[in-house]
């Protein structure tokens, strides 16, 4: 992991892309502007973490009903 120390109105670019900016710092909580193309996602870490949750029971659920359908298929 790369670790950098920004001051408020300080960058740092990700590939050729995705700027992310320090734009206010207050108490513990560090405020940040990211520009990033509108094909790029850009969530929070939290909302990532449900995202891929939801994804994977998603999946599951079609890997299930895919399953029944395959076993009433065979019953023919």
């Amino acid at each position: 992991m790369l670790v950098l120390t920004r001051r408020i109105g300080e960058s740092i670019i990700i590939g050729q892309n995705i700027k992310v900016m320090v734009t206010d710092i207050q108490g513990n909580q560090v405020r940040l502007g990211i520009e990033a193309p509108t094909e790029i996602p850009v969530h929070r870490g939290e909302i990532y973490e449900r995202i891929k949750e939801q994804n994977l029971k998603a999946a599951q659920a079609a890997q299930g009903a895919e399953d029944v359908l395959t076993k009433l298929g065979k019953k023919k």
